[in-house]
């Protein structure tokens, strides 16, 4: 038996490691996007399509309030501001409630972003329903300037009683590289 049937092919092993990774990259590019799809598809936090939802037609539970609590980051490497205008909100079941974030692009460059959200404890995100959000669509904003993103949402009056807090996080995610047209179209500045 010589030294060389022994030894696994380098180049084998060299292949089979460059091709986990970019399958590992291509897997984090498309993230998003596939986020995306399940939340339409699913209602996963709180994300309806097609007038789903749209309106909260159940009476409103003043015998409990539940705590909504607001937490924002942004990815590593994204240079924006971005932070909740309040930083919670006691709420009743069924009632509607809008909520601003709050984003500063202080870069001297036209950015394009993300937000994904998650709710804690997960089971709330059964009962979270968003009639509007920023999250729900790619948010172009210009150098150096800022926005209020609304966010209009409501808990569904079957929340179980055991839940007394809800947290709803959102990370920020630099699309740029990736924007829709749509997104992109913000930025055309229109012919004089």
């Amino acid at each position: 038996m010589s030294a060389q049937q022994g030894k696994p092919d380098n180049t084998r092993i060299i292949r089979r490691l460059l091709l986990t990774v970019i399958g590992m990259f291509a897997f984090g590019f498309a993230l998003v996007p596939l986020y995306d799809v399940f939340c339409d598809i699913t209602g996963f936090n709180g994300r309806f399509t097609d007038g789903q939802a749209a309106a909260n037609t159940k009476a409103v539970d003043t015998s409990r309030t539940v705590n909504v609590q607001f937490i924002t980051r942004v990815n590593q490497g994204m240079p924006w501001g971005f932070e909740p205008e309040v930083r919670s909100v006691r709420i009743h079941p069924g009632e509607t409630k809008v909520v601003n974030f709050l984003a500063n692009n202080p870069t001297g460059s036209d950015m394009v972003a993300q937000a994904i959200p998650s709710v804690a404890p997960g089971e709330a995100s059964l009962y979270l329903n968003k009639v509007e959000c920023f999250c729900f669509n790619q948010q172009p904003l210009a150098a150096g300037t800022k926005t209020a993103m609304p966010m209009q949402f409501y808990l569904d009056p079957e929340i179980p009683d055991h839940i007394h807090t809800v947290t709803l996080s959102y990370t920020m995610y630099d699309m740029t590289e990736n924007a829709t047209p749509d997104a992109l179209a913000a930025f055309v500045q229109p012919a004089n």
